[in-house]
């Protein structure tokens, strides 16, 4: 017994007999930014921002270089003391330390602040694009849900048709029922099955569709049953209370132009920095050998040479051209000025029609109720009809027909107010 169970489930594994997967939609969001390559680009670019802003101590870390010189001097030239012509070939090792530290640089300073803005730009670009790559998850999911559950209700009212097919085939082969009807009911059947076989392939298509978006390519489309989410409730925020990333980010390229031209103008500013310079060198005269000069060593220590001081440097004309690129960095700002006030307002406008799109399925919703429950008692009485032989099969494929239409537009309802809900909070920055 025990080993014809083995056999029995390994063979159902074998076949590949399982349950489909229950996918909600907050695992489509997980899947889709796990997998999606536009997140991981910009994932690494505010890694990249993250690494190229400064820490404040480092604008006073000293800039330290070092370097040697080896020249080689040939020709000839005038020895005063005889006024002849003596040979000048020498050769010369010269080497420099030299550290250099800013005490006060506007610019620098402003520079980094620009770059403390650039990587909060970058983690408010990232926002945008989950934003707006969860709103095409939402309206995929929507999509390929509204199909899934058309054709659920489909396969129950199929089963209906194949219950009256049977018994009016069995009555007509008894002789209680005319061919006619049987003709009609083999009609009325196979017209629900095909619309249930086309909203099966439109159903399997959204799903792909769903699939391909979250770049998931090891699941099939039949192995997947989408989760109808559960109600939430969004809130309008007031109009001053903007937290959506799209405004965030308007606002943080706002503040990087009013950076960019504060930089502009750290240019024309004084500059005030601290140096530090050692040195020496090594001469030997070539060709030369009654010219004794001391050794590497020797020289090397006694020509040591050091300096130290503090330079000022005050910008005082460079023709204008930093004027003019303040000038543009001024347009730059009202333009982005601009830009935000036109992203606050695009928010508005579409926050007013989500919301007037929930009102109005909200308003319909007690309508689709009542014509769902009429519907139902309709196909009920006509049912009873039918089986009684005075209603006949067009009239009551008509009458089955209202009631699904009604039980979709009904459900349709339900779930766009439902998403309507989601979006509105997705585009005003909340989490789900």
């Amino acid at each position: 017994m025990n080993k014809f169970v083995l056999f029995f489930v390994f063979f159902c594994a074998t076949l590949g007999w399982s349950q489909t997967e229950v996918w909600t939609l907050q695992r489509c969001f997980d899947q889709g930014m796990k997998n999606s390559l536009e997140a991981q680009i910009k994932n690494l670019q505010v890694k990249k921002t993250q690494k190229l802003h400064q820490p404040l101590a480092l604008l006073w870390m000293p800039e330290v270089s070092l370097s040697g010189v080896q020249s080689y001097n040939f020709g000839s030239t005038i020895d005063p003391a005889t006024n002849g012509r003596v040979s000048s070939n020498i050769q010369n090792d010269s080497f420099f330390l030299n550290a250099q530290m800013n005490l006060l640089n506007f610019e620098s300073l402003a520079s980094r602040a620009r770059s403390g803005i650039e990587q909060k730009i970058a983690q408010a670009d990232l926002a945008v694009f989950e934003s707006e790559y969860k709103l095409q998850i939402l309206e995929s999911y929507l999509q390929a849900l509204f199909a899934q559950e058309l054709q659920a209700i489909q396969e129950e009212q199929f089963k209906n048709a194949q219950f009256n097919l049977e018994r009016i085939s069995k009555e007509v082969t008894l002789g209680s029922k005319p061919n006619s009807d049987l003709y009609d009911m083999q009609l009325s059947h196979a017209q629900e099955q095909i619309r249930l076989s086309e909203t099966q392939q439109l159903a399997a298509l959204r799903k792909r569709e769903l699939l391909q978006l979250i770049s998931v390519d090891a699941v099939l489309p039949e192995q997947i049953t989408l989760d109808k989410p559960q109600s939430i409730e969004s809130s309008l925020m007031s109009k001053t209370d903007f937290s959506s990333p799209k405004i965030i980010a308007a606002e943080l390229n706002l503040k990087a132009s009013m950076a960019d031209r504060q930089r502009l103008r750290a240019r024309n500013l004084p500059t005030l920095s601290t140096y530090y310079s050692a040195s020496t060198f090594y001469y030997k005269p070539l060709n030369q050998p009654n010219v004794v000069v001391d050794d590497f060593h020797t020289q090397f220590k006694n020509n040591k040479n050091q300096q130290v001081g503090i330079q000022l440097y005050v910008p005082v004309f460079n023709g204008f051209r930093n004027n003019r690129s303040v000038s543009a960095a001024r347009i730059e700002e009202q333009k982005s000025k601009c830009a935000l006030e036109q992203a606050k307002r695009q928010l508005k406008n579409q926050l007013d029609t989500e919301a007037q799109k929930k009102a109005n399925y909200e308003q319909l919703r007690p309508q689709f109720e009542q014509v769902t429950k009429l519907a139902e008692a309709s196909f009920k009485t006509s049912q009873a009809k039918f089986n009684s032989g005075k209603m006949d099969a067009v009239v009551f494929s008509s009458v089955k027909n209202q009631w699904l239409n009604a039980q979709y537009d009904h459900l349709k309802n339900q779930l766009m107010i439902q998403f309507t809900d989601f979006k509105i909070k997705l585009m005003q920055g909340q989490t789900l």
